[in-house]
């Protein structure tokens, strides 16, 4: 969309890790840490605010490994202290201490030697460790690598590598010394929201939706719980919808493999098919929210089993009433019909087609995204 200047905008929201699917060896356990910065649109001439909204990173996996890890984590004032048995897998064979590493920097041990363990020692931010804060917490995400090496002259291993995340969390409501202090700072998309702009934002939430899910890891067989809103600020009461969501291997929306989750304004498509129960939440709990479920799922073929989901959305006036342009369908297996959030079910049939209208409509069918004078202005150049 272009704001007032004539600009393309796009808002995202980006993780340290982002919504990302990764396979993860069935040797390692655990969750990858999530940052998230909300995204924001300015408002323009066109009828609806709109915005295409980047969650980044969701890490899969096949089934959990229940066994135990015999890897301890200490979160001291500025250090991490990673303590790990050389017997890691609980087999009796003992790992090569040289085989692990922390972090993306992948550092080495600090102590190591003939024992049975080994010592990681090193500052909150060393190691390339992702720092990650929510309105209470400050999370630092690093994880413990396992890459196993074949012995000399040899080409074969007897273990498979593994990955496991690892995450100290401290109050945010004060710093890591003595001198405890209460910030005052707030997130940046809710310092910026004025009569002339929209905040955007896509988050992964917890199962219950109670709150904002701190990992991104997924299991095949789970469900992602997605949640978009809009910050009206000074605006109208507003409604958001989801015009389309893409599932990619990069970050580029319009990369291939493509994956269409929510397609032709606001049908859930990924819902209709013969493994999903992919649906909106109904009824909506607030006008300026929207709620759905995706069950997790791979690209084939794909080693790394990343996967980002880019989704479009929309603001408009909360009594817009809905139709084919304004809706959210989900599919119901059960009775083989497509139904709607709000309004009448035939808004739906035109999933089943593949054809809901043309996008130029929302800009002629539609009131202004203004419907009253503006309380800020610039005064006329003096004529000369």
């Amino acid at each position: 969309m272009k704001n007032q200047d004539g600009a393309e905008s796009e808002a995202g929201i980006w993780a340290a890790g982002g919504l990302v699917a990764d396979l993860i060896s069935a040797s390692s356990l655990g969750s990858l840490q999530r940052d998230s910065l909300a995204g924001t649109l300015s408002g323009s001439d066109l009828s609806e605010p709109r915005s295409h909204v980047h969650v980044p990173w969701i890490r899969l996996s096949g089934p959990r490994d229940v066994t135990m890890h015999p890897i301890t984590v200490q979160c001291k004032e500025a250090k991490i202290l990673v303590t790990v048995r050389r017997d890691l897998f609980g087999t009796g064979r003992l790992i090569k201490a040289t085989d692990l590493s922390l972090g993306p920097a992948s550092c080495k041990p600090t102590s190591s030697g003939a024992g049975e363990t080994v010592t990681f020692e090193v500052g909150l931010h060393e190691c390339g460790s992702i720092l990650q804060m929510t309105q209470d917490l400050l999370t630092y995400s690093t994880h413990l690598s396992y890459k196993p090496k074949p012995s000399d002259s040899q080409v074969i291993v007897r273990s498979n590598p593994a990955v496991v995340p690892i995450h100290c969390t401290y109050p945010r409501t004060g710093n890591v010394s003595s001198k405890a202090i209460k910030p005052t700072w707030a997130p940046f998309s809710s310092t910026i929201s004025t009569e002339e702009r929209l905040a955007f934002t896509l988050r992964l939430m917890n199962d219950d939706w109670s709150a904002e899910r701190t990992s991104t890891v997924f299991y095949l067989g789970e469900e992602l719980h997605i949640e978009a809103s809009v910050n009206a600020g000074d605006h109208i009461p507003m409604t958001i919808l989801v015009d389309n969501c893409v599932a990619t291997v990069s970050p580029d929306k319009d990369s291939n493999p493509r994956y269409n989750i929510v397609d032709f304004y606001g049908c859930l498509v990924d819902g209709k098919q013969e493994d999903s129960f992919s649906a909106f939440r109904s009824p909506r709990m607030q006008s300026e929210k929207i709620q759905f479920t995706v069950d997790a799922f791979r690209f084939a073929g794909d080693t790394k089993s990343l996967i980002y989901i880019t989704c479009s959305l929309r603001a408009v006036a909360i009594d817009q009433a809905p139709d084919p342009l304004h809706k959210a369908c989900s599919f119901s297996k059960v009775n083989s019909v497509w139904f709607p959030v709000e309004g009448p079910r035939n808004i739906c049939s035109c999933c089943d087609i593949e054809n809901c209208g043309n996008p130029e409509d929302l800009t002629r069918r539609l009131r202004p995204f203004f419907p009253v004078p503006r309380r800020v202005g610039r005064a006329a150049p003096s004529a000369s």
